[in-house]
């Protein structure tokens, strides 16, 4: 069986070293981009199965993101787990409905709900 590719954006950099270990250790291959910019671009380069976007980050934030990639016909099917903080989540979630974002969790996230949401993620994909 083929790894599923998961990318992760986020300026967060302990976070992404932590979910990169997390999700390396159950079988994923993770790729990373600490902005909007360079995960925009590796998702047209790697195409992953899944994203998980920060809404909130400097420069290009994930509602950014999220607008082109769900506008770009190559990438547009790829389901993506928004991450947001929890100040000002309910208009950061009602933002990421509005650009195609299918579920959002709240940092820290924990590593159980994280899987549970991958696998239900993944799994519908695959089903399509």
């Amino acid at each position: 069986m083929e790894q599923k590719k998961i990318l992760i954006i986020d300026d967060e950099p302990n976070l992404l070293a932590a979910m990169d270990r997390t999700l390396g250790r159950k079988g994923f291959r993770v790729i990373t981009a600490p902005n909007g910019q360079n995960g925009l671009t590796l998702a047209r380069r790697q195409h992953p199965d899944l994203i998980i976007l920060d809404l909130s980050m400097p420069g290009m934030g994930g509602e950014e993101v999220a607008i082109q990639l769900k506008d770009d016909p190559e990438t547009a099917d790829i389901p993506i787990v928004f991450l947001t903080g929890l100040f000002g989540r309910e208009q950061q979630e009602q933002r990421g409905h509005h650009v195609g974002g299918q579920v959002f969790l709240a940092k820290p996230v924990e590593p159980g709900v994280l899987m549970d949401m991958i696998n239900e993620l993944l799994g519908q994909k695959t089903t399509d």
